[in-house]
């Protein structure tokens, strides 16, 4: 594993390793956020495997009876209530399995790269990058902010491993 510099020597240290020491702590921090995303999908997937879908239906009729400081019929609740009846028409299963499945994905692509395994940076990018495909092809249909902000998170995460792959593949090859 690398050695991070310590804060005292990065003032005195030029603007190019002070940067480098940046793009390794956002990639760092970066990966930490979708392996916590990929733990908290794969065990929202498995919570759903295990759901009724009526009591999905009931859950969201309970939560759109609450006195909440918006209206009703706002459009996050609209999409909550019928992502709920979707599930109750079948896509529960697909729902469960694509949340374990794309969350343990990347809970082992980020454990990896913590270790600084070298088959993970090239596998990184290229599920990422298909993640990418699929979110955008998705986007198209929804017009959903969020999938379109994940995608740019992901996008981002991409390009910090190719640089933090760059510099691994430099470090060993010294």
């Amino acid at each position: 594993m690398n050695s991070a510099i310590q804060p005292a020597a990065l003032a005195h240290a030029p603007a190019t390793s002070r940067s480098k020491v940046l793009l390794h702590d956002s990639f760092r921090a970066a990966i930490t956020l979708k392996g916590i995303d990929g733990i908290l999908e794969a065990i929202g997937g498995a919570i759903l495997w295990f759901v009724k879908p009526s009591a999905l239906s009931h859950i969201s009729l309970k939560f759109l009876e609450l006195d909440l400081p918006f209206d009703r019929h706002e459009f996050i609740i609209t999409h909550l209530y019928r992502a709920t009846e979707h599930l109750a028409d079948g896509g529960k299963h697909f729902a469960s399995i694509y949340l374990l499945a794309h969350g343990l994905i990347k809970a082992v692509l980020v454990a990896a790269l913590w270790f600084d395994a070298l088959w993970a940076y090239p596998a990184t990018i290229g599920v990422f990058g298909v993640f990418c495909v699929y979110q955008v092809h998705r986007f198209m249909h929804t017009h959903s902010i969020a999938l379109l902000l994940i995608t740019f998170f992901d996008l981002l995460i991409i390009w910090l491993t190719w640089r933090e792959y760059r510099d691994q593949k430099a470090i060993r090859h010294k």
